[in-house]
């Protein structure tokens, strides 16, 4: 049943796509809008799927379900260490603005933990390079 409700609103909204191409065509520009709502509903419908499926085959899996609560407990752990190593200072921005705070703090603990994941991806890609070599 799944696959069949899957095929016709694929079908459907591929025809809606020709037909908004040929409003285009013919000089009504509004089909513009119309493609692009057109993509968002597509890219709802595959990024919802995804992760419906995703979740659905990490919570059956229970060896999958620990190793991403451990990655996602990593990532957060991260993340705080790089907030709390962070500098945060109201800025005068370009338009007379002030950029808080806090957002100084974020802006830099977003950089913190960039810079972070490049060393440890680069870190764990050379070890087991080295590794692999032996």
């Amino acid at each position: 049943m799944n696959y069949n409700t899957l095929k016709y609103t694929a079908f459907g909204l591929s025809l809606l796509g020709i037909l908004f191409v040929l409003l285009i065509l013919s000089d009504y520009l509004f089909g513009i809008d119309m493609i692009l709502y057109n993509a968002y509903v597509v890219l709802f419908i595959i990024i919802s799927s995804v992760l419906y499926f995703g979740i659905k085959n990490m919570i059956g899996n229970k060896s999958s379900l620990m190793n991403t609560l451990k990655g996602i407990g990593s990532f957060l752990a991260l993340f705080i260490i790089c907030f709390l190593i962070a500098s945060g200072e109201e800025t005068l921005m370009r338009e007379g603005k002030i950029l808080s705070a806090i957002s100084s703090k974020f802006i830099g603990a977003a950089l913190f933990m960039f810079y972070s994941l490049i060393i440890i991806a680069s870190g764990t890609m050379l070890f087991f390079g080295l590794k692999n070599r032996k």
